[in-house]
Order: C-alpha cells, then structure tokens, then sequence
C-alpha cells in the first residue's frame, strides 16, 4: 500500500489517514493500517471525526470554484477563476485554487494538464459514456444520471446520493449518509428502482468516482439489467444536468439554510425534493412544466 504513494510513511499522521480514507472501500484496512503504521481505531476515529472548520472552508471554496468553472465553460484557469472570487469578495490565492482545481480533475481548455483530453471523442472501453452529453429520453426509466454532493450541518458534514431521470427530470433516487461509501449510492439506485421498477436495458450514467466503480454498485446495477455508463475524467459536462440540479438545489435551499443536524438537514431535503421539486417547481427544459406534469402530459 505504502507504494501506491511515495514518502507516505514519512508523511504526517493525519496524511496517512486521508489516504486510507480516500481508498476506502478499495483496500484491507486491517492490512494497510499495519503497513502505514497507523492505529485501526484512530483511523476510524478520523472517519467520523466533525470536519474542521478548515475542512469545511476547503469544501465551501472548491464548490465556488467549480461554479465558476462551470459558468465559463472550462475556459478560465486558476489565474482567471481567482480575480473571479476576488470579484465576489472571497479573498484566495492562485495557488490554492489551483491545487483544489486539481484535485477536483478541472483544467481549463488548452492548458498543459490532462485537460487535453477533454474533447477527446474515445470512450473508454472499460467504462463507456453511452450518453456522450445528449440528454435526452423518449419515455421515463431509459436513462437515469447519478452524482453526490455534501452538505454542511454544524454537526458535521452530510453526503447525498441522487439519481435523476432524463425523460422529466424527476429525482427517482435519492438516499443521505454521514460516510461517503459504496452503500450510499447502491441505496440510492435500490430506493429509485423500487419506486420505478425499470426494465432491462436502463442505462445509468454517473462519474468515475470510487463509489461508483466499485464491484458492488456495478454488481447492483447488473442484477435489474442496467448498462453502466460514466463520463470521461475531467469534463464536467458530460453529467451537466445533474450538475444543474446541484447547484439549483444549492442555491434555493442549502446556501441560506444553516443546519444545525444532519437529522434537519435530511428532513428539509426530503420535503425540498418529494413535496416541490419533483411536483411543482418549473422546469424551462420542460416547457414550465414540473417532472410530475410532464410525465402526466405525456403519458
């Protein structure tokens, strides 16, 4: 394990730990925690530790830099993106926004980095994009996007698991955890099949993120008979709608909401998404209409 990165057992203890954490779900943690020299309970301890405030501030700004990336098109680099926040009052150097663009895989158009490979018309062969940014559906249940997001409470920080579907954009999924694993997305996609019951031949399509590669969400999505697809690394648009309903749920309820619990925050999603998202808030990409009305208008 301790090769897989070099000088990590040089590294500091919490290092170790972001590590494990990072590979998570991927390696023996009983195995990795010896060869890192680290204690088992000290890293389950950091696992479920409150986030820092230093933590969330890193979250808070690495959400504002991918908005911002997102609204020029991958055309701006860190340079650009910096004098942007600047503009917007949020004081940040060039080289921390570019060290979180990154992490997160953002390179601008044209830069030096792997983002030369962001209109690279080959799919992998291993992990196809089957959707290749067309996001369109003839009938419900034919296509279904997935992504998480994180949630700040007081208490600590609260991941949540969407799927979305194409056809009406309509959040046929959704399920929220304190820990970002596996679990959280097969949940996710079990409470939306339970709820739709679609037909073989379904194709899901999310990013390459761990939790979705690992064998037990491409197991749960070969037992209802679903294609996995997944967008090429480092180009955000190939999963632009579900970025959308992001940053609209952000925007219209997370940003001002300040939630003391985790336990507020799920109860305040769950009424957001199942009593106004998905019945009555306009969609303009469905003519004003909400998902429940476009899926009774063309039913």
């Amino acid at each position: 394990t301790s090769k897989k990165v070099p000088g990590l057992l040089e590294a500091k203890q919490v290092k170790r730990f972001e590590f494990l954490l990072k590979h998570h779900g991927k390696i023996k943690i009983k195995h990795a925690v010896k060869v890192l020299k680290v204690s088992r309970s000290g890293f389950y301890e950091y696992m479920h530790r409150r986030p820092s405030k230093q933590q969330v501030e890193r979250e808070i700004l690495s959400e504002k830099i991918k908005a911002v990336f997102h609204e020029h098109k991958g055309r701006y680099g860190a340079v650009r993106i910096t004098k942007v926040l600047h503009n917007t009052g949020i004081m940040t150097n060039t080289k921390r926004v570019g060290k979180l663009m990154h992490l997160m895989g953002l390179y601008a158009k044209g830069s030096r980095y792997k983002y030369k490979h962001y209109n690279r018309k080959g799919a992998s062969l291993s992990r196809p994009n089957l959707i290749n940014q067309i996001f369109k559906a003839t009938a419900p249940n034919k296509v279904w996007l997935g992504d998480m997001t994180y949630i700040p409470t007081k208490e600590g920080t609260l991941y949540l698991a969407v799927n979305i579907d194409v056809f009406s954009r309509k959040i046929v999924g959704w399920s929220m955890s304190s820990r970002m694993q596996d679990k959280l997305v097969r949940d996710c996609f079990l409470q939306a099949c339970g709820k739709e019951h679609p037909q073989p031949g379904l194709i899901v399509h999310t990013d390459q993120g761990s939790q979705y590669t690992s064998s037990r969400y491409q197991s749960t999505l070969r037992q209802v008979g679903a294609q996995s697809s997944m967008s090429r690394k480092g180009n955000p648009y190939d999963n632009a709608m579900m970025e959308s309903f992001y940053k609209t749920l952000k925007r219209e309820l997370i940003n001002d909401a300040h939630f003391e619990t985790r336990a507020e925050a799920t109860q305040e999603i769950f009424k957001y998404i199942e009593t106004y998202y998905n019945t009555k808030r306009m969609h303009s990409g469905l003519d004003y209409k909400s998902p429940k009305d476009f899926e009774k208008y063309n039913s």
